[in-house]
């Protein structure tokens, strides 16, 4: 019972960070021990492992979904329309020029960096039939961006029972916004009392998502070492070794996303010292860097906004829903590196047009990476189909990312969560928006 105390007083970052780095260490024994042992011994410790993170990943999941309805329901209706005209602009405008700027930053690093590899066909064959089931799921550009746009609205339904988020966001907007224009306009009382008696409910609902919330984050370290430990149990260290060069061209551009790029924003609208908004976000960006999933950080976010940032709610609740499905920075960031692999690998020249097709590729893929672990990877097909690769040559470098996507995609998610979070105080403080008068 003691020992049970004495892990509930321990802060919970701290226990998901010491569940990290033990995930880390057991996963490279067992990755050596199956080498030693034979590949049975790590597929058994690795399927026995497994089920542990699947709980913590499918739990996030299945509140997600709601979280997003219910939060931008009762964000958009919380707000007079005036007010959240000025709001919605601030956000999507600050999305947008972040998004630009990260594939901006993200092309003209892996310029810096040109990336290449000299192991490209032996991993291709090694990895073919993966690449080839991915390949069937694809999608050319054209086509995509008009399958995105009516799939905005889709069936809210449907939808929801499939976890389809780009549908749910715009069916809750718009559902909040007619509530708030009815409750606005409305000359009947009862129709107004109504109206606030659904969002009364619709925000109990919210609240109780919430101590569901506090029940998943109870399991976390629990799920976050089972994750970490098969993540490096199947990848082993040799995964960082055999990309040493994609993988710091990503990681470098991503740091200096976090630690300069986003400090200077702070400071040139907030006029505060940016360091101590980021060290509050500890939680919710190091949720992200272990689940690969901005969705799955979406609650902790929620929280810390609340708690840390004291962001009032109906800007959190919305700013922050809506980052975690169409905000990707780090996605912008790490997707260029692979445009540019590929100009080094099959030896063309990145034309200038060419590279501003590959960013505005990357904006607008970036906003269909859904918030789930691994989307990035998907969306290589919309970026390399801008540079009229042939179908081997798109077949090589998807094998190539497939091998080092894990490590990346923990980073870029959690450049992803920062963003979202940094996005929020910023409009936060431009609109007034903060629950007191406060200096980080």
């Amino acid at each position: 019972m003691k020992l049970f105390s004495w892990y509930n007083s321990i802060p919970l970052i701290w226990r998901n960070l010491g569940a990290f780095v033990l995930g880390c260490g057991f996963g490279v024994l067992i990755y050596k021990l199956g080498g030693i042992w034979g590949g049975d011994f790590l597929s058994r410790t690795v399927a026995i492992l497994s089920p542990f993170g699947g709980v913590l990943v499918n739990m996030l999941k299945m509140i997600v979904i709601p979280i997003i309805f219910f939060s931008l329901i009762h964000g958009a209706a919380s707000l007079p329309v005036r007010t959240f005209g000025k709001m919605g602009t601030g956000v999507f405008a600050w999305y947008f020029f972040t998004s630009l700027y990260a594939a901006v930053f993200g092309s003209i690093i892996a310029l810096l960096f040109n990336p290449t590899l000299t192991s490209a066909g032996e991993l291709a064959n090694r990895m073919v039939s993966q690449v080839e089931a991915m390949k069937s799921g694809s999608v050319s550009a054209g086509n995509a961006f008009v399958n995105s746009l009516l799939g905005l609205f889709a069936n809210p339904f449907k939808a929801l029972a499939e976890g389809n988020f780009l549908p749910v966001i715009v069916f809750a907007i718009m559902f909040g916004l007619a509530a708030r224009v009815v409750l606005d306009t409305s000359r009947d009382e009862r129709t107004r009392e109504s109206i606030t008696r659904m969002l009364d409910v619709i925000e109990a609902m919210q609240k109780t998502i919430f101590k569901m919330i506090d029940w998943i984050m109870a399991y976390f370290p629990i799920g976050v070492f089972a994750l970490t430990a098969c993540n490096f149990a199947i990848y082993g260290i040799e995964l960082c070794q055999s990309y040493f060069q994609v993988a710091l061209c990503v990681i470098a551009g991503i740091f200096l996303m976090l630690l300069i790029c986003y400090p200077l924003v702070v400071i040139l609208v907030c006029r505060v010292n940016p360091y101590p908004v980021l060290w509050k976000l500890r939680e919710p960006i190091l949720t992200a860097f272990v689940t690969r999933s901005s969705a799955a950080a979406l609650p902790v976010s929620l929280k810390t906004a609340a708690n840390k940032l004291k962001v009032k709610g109906e800007l959190a609740n919305f700013t922050l829903s809506l980052g975690a499905t169409i905000n990707m920075d780090g996605v912008c960031i790490h997707l260029p590196v692979f445009a540019v692999l590929a100009a080094n690998l099959f030896g063309f020249e990145l034309t200038v047009s060419q590279i501003l097709l590959v960013v505005i590729s990357v904006v607008f893929a970036s906003i269909g990476a859904g918030g789930v672990p691994g989307g990035s990877i998907f969306l290589l097909f919309l970026v390399l189909d801008s540079l009229h690769l042939t179908p081997g040559q798109t077949s090589t470098i998807i094998a190539l990312a497939l091998g080092i996507n894990p490590l990346l995609d923990m980073f870029e998610t959690a450049c992803n969560v920062a963003g979202d979070n940094i996005g929020t105080y910023v409009v936060g403080q431009k609109l007034n928006m903060l629950e007191t008068d406060q200096t980080p």
